[in-house]
């Protein structure tokens, strides 16, 4: 009795949190399509290293924004060794609004982005400041569209989360999890008009910042040790009294992440243990995911007509998060109970690699690798 108890709680859980993931596509946010014209000086800030293999098409479509009457990129070279730089040069071809700036290592053991970002913002001179990944292609309006919704809302941050490329067989099982996540979790306009730092959810990929709201949050250097600092900066926005929230920008944006199992497991071993505020929490919400999301498929399997709904439930959201936001539907979504089983897989292993020291990323050691939590 208890287990069916346990089972049909899930089921309902997983049916309740579906129910949300639809209202929250309902009501999220979208960058305009046709924004007007953009009057004040905008800062497109990208930081960059060992990117010269995919940077090109991310150069190319910031130089084609158009509908901001003063626009500036600037580009961090971060201590590259493949070129970067000089690829960079060549595609601006003497574009007057483009530049390159040289980057200092950060300190040891401190993730290097946030310390090229906090160099950025010192660099830039808009009263909107725009950052953007080297994988990232944004479409001519994105930015006009980006700064005109952070305008409109009155936010001092918002965050276009990009369409994410998945069409290898590792991508499709993980990538989808990061819009379902908050889609699913995050009460989205309930998060819009409040302070609280736990209702953050950004996308460094591709995050806009009011430049005065940036500042009073303390900017980059507020959060030089966090790994995941999309969600560090927004909350750090949070906590000094702006608002901000993280809207779909699958319309104005695409992101190839990852490319291969390789590069999946890497990258989430590298941040995943940091979305939890410790073991006991990455334990709480292992638990939780696999009672919503694991539970209800396997009791399904042994016949159980509450499983099979709590597993069904679990498939629609999916379905709901990918027409929402441009993701692959089907079959995909038929694997999410697997997605899942990944996704903890890769938390473990991720707290395994910070408690023994092996947290790394593109040739740094982390801080986050020592032994402490």
């Amino acid at each position: 009795m208890i287990g069916k108890a346990l089972v049909r709680a899930a089921a309902a859980g997983a049916v309740a949190a579906t129910c949300h993931t639809w209202l929250n596509a309902r009501l999220m946010r979208v960058p305009p399509a046709h924004p007007g014209e953009v009057g004040e000086k905008v800062s497109v800030c990208l930081p960059a290293r060992d990117e010269a293999h995919r940077i090109g098409p991310a150069i190319r479509s910031l130089l084609a924004q158009e509908g901001v009457a003063d626009l500036e990129i600037i580009v961090l070279d971060d201590g590259s060794s493949d070129g970067t730089a000089d690829v960079v040069r060549a595609l601006a071809d003497g574009d007057p609004r483009l530049r390159v700036v040289t980057g200092r290592p950060p300190p040891d053991g401190l993730p290097g982005k946030p310390h090229a970002c906090a160099r950025l913002a010192a660099e830039a001179k808009g009263a909107v400041l725009v950052f953007v990944d080297a994988d990232v292609v944004l479409e001519p309006h994105a930015v006009a569209a980006a700064v005109t919704l952070l305008r409109d809302l009155g936010l001092g941050a918002v965050s276009p989360f990009p369409r994410q490329v998945a069409d290898d067989l590792p991508t499709r099982v993980v990538q989808p999890l990061l819009q379902w996540s908050w889609l699913t979790f995050l009460p989205l306009r309930v998060a819009e008009r409040s302070s609280r730092p736990s209702l953050s959810a950004a996308n460094g990929q591709f995050l806009v910042f009011d430049r005065d709201a940036l500042a009073r949050a303390g900017g980059f250097e507020a959060v030089a040790t966090e790994v995941l600092d999309d969600i560090a900066i927004m909350r750090a926005v949070r906590r000094s009294g702006g608002r901000g929230v993280v809207v779909d920008g699958s319309t104005v944006a695409t992101c190839r992440m990852y490319d291969g199992w390789t590069e999946v497991r890497d990258g989430y071993t590298k941040s995943l243990w940091s979305a939890a505020s410790s073991p006991a929490g990455a334990a709480a919400l292992a638990t939780g995911l696999a009672w919503l999301y694991l539970l209800p498929p396997l009791a399904a399997l042994a016949g159980s007509r509450a499983g099979l709904v709590g597993y069904l439930a679990a498939v629609a959201g999916r379905v709901v998060t990918a027409r929402h936001t441009g993701g692959r539907a089907w079959p995909d979504a038929l694997a999410q109970p697997v997605s899942v089983a990944v996704l903890l897989g890769l938390l473990g292993r991720s707290w395994w690699a910070r408690r023994t020291g092996r947290l790394t990323w593109k040739g740094r050691t982390l801080r986050g690798s020592d032994r402490r939590g």
